[in-house]
């Protein structure tokens, strides 16, 4: 019988900063999902780039946020739907932390229409920033986890890469075909990456949101009528909020979630269970 590959033992770090020497970028970070991964990432340890597109001043504030709890952080503006844009981002970042050890793919949009309304520009910005944007901000990680390799002191992992999906990755969303697209491209991107890149050592998986309260659903919950219309989706019983999500990334990011790759975790209260059938239909 062959003998057993032997196993490289955890990295043994301080359980309440288990990120603590890890450098992370979070894509559209300062505001909802994404500004709730930063916190948490800083305050798991981790080194943080914030970045954005628009709002500077609400970045920089999430970058004192993280720098105030005792981790590094800076805010980098970069399209994520523009190659040279997010080239110079990695760049600035390396130039910086030095390396990049996670990747949080958080930035997307939405633009509503009905199909048969819905424009080309519609479509293709939705897609550019939603799926596009993951590809070129995996890539330029991956070219630097590749080129770093595996170090043990840090992290199990040479790198890890955190698409933020949505449950309309397997949900059908009328009105939002755009969206709903983007969103089974992200599974789809995610896990044949994360077929290519395992033998590396490079972990990819996704977080899938249900409902989350933050600015991009505003009008799904900012009213008793919205919320009550919204909660009979949600077998839970509440509306989710950011730091769920961010906890999920965090746990993801750590060498606890070792053996997880080319998963995707839906947080969304029991939503793709499909509660319309708990009734038997």
């Amino acid at each position: 019988m062959p003998a057993l590959e032997a196993m490289p033992a955890p990295n043994s770090v301080d359980p309440g900063r288990p990120l603590r020497r890890q450098k992370a970028l979070v894509t559209g970070a300062n505001s909802g999902i994404g500004e709730a991964c930063a916190l948490a990432l800083g305050a798991a340890g981790a080194d943080v780039v914030v970045n954005y597109v628009a709002h500077p001043e609400e970045a920089e504030r999430v970058a004192k946020l993280i720098r105030d709890a005792g981790s590094k952080a800076i805010a980098l503006r970069a399209d994520v739907s523009k190659e040279d844009d997010v080239q110079a981002m990695f760049a600035a970042m390396l130039q910086e932390f030095g390396t990049i050890d996670i990747l949080v793919n958080n930035a997307g949009l939405q633009q509503d229409a009905p199909f048969q309304e819905m424009t080309l520009p519609q479509w293709q910005k939705v897609i550019d920033v939603n799926l596009t944007g993951q590809f070129l901000c995996a890539r330029e990680a991956t070219r630097e986890f590749l080129r770093r390799g595996v170090v043990p002191e840090i992290s199990r992992a040479a790198g890890k890469i955190i698409c933020m999906s949505s449950v309309h990755e397997v949900i059908p969303w009328g009105g939002h075909v755009n969206y709903a697209s983007s969103k089974g491209g992200v599974m789809q991107l995610m896990k044949s990456m994360a077929q290519e890149l395992a033998p590396k050592k490079i972990r990819v998986n996704s977080v899938a949101p249900g409902a989350i309260q933050t600015p991009i659903n505003r009008g799904a919950w900012e009213t008793p009528e919205a919320l009550a219309k919204l909660l009979t989706l949600i077998p839970y019983g509440r509306i989710g909020e950011p730091d769920d999500i961010a906890n999920t990334v965090v746990w993801l990011a750590s060498d606890q979630a070792d053996y997880l790759t080319g998963a995707t975790i839906f947080v969304d209260g029991g939503m793709t269970l499909y509660p319309g059938f708990s009734t038997n239909g």
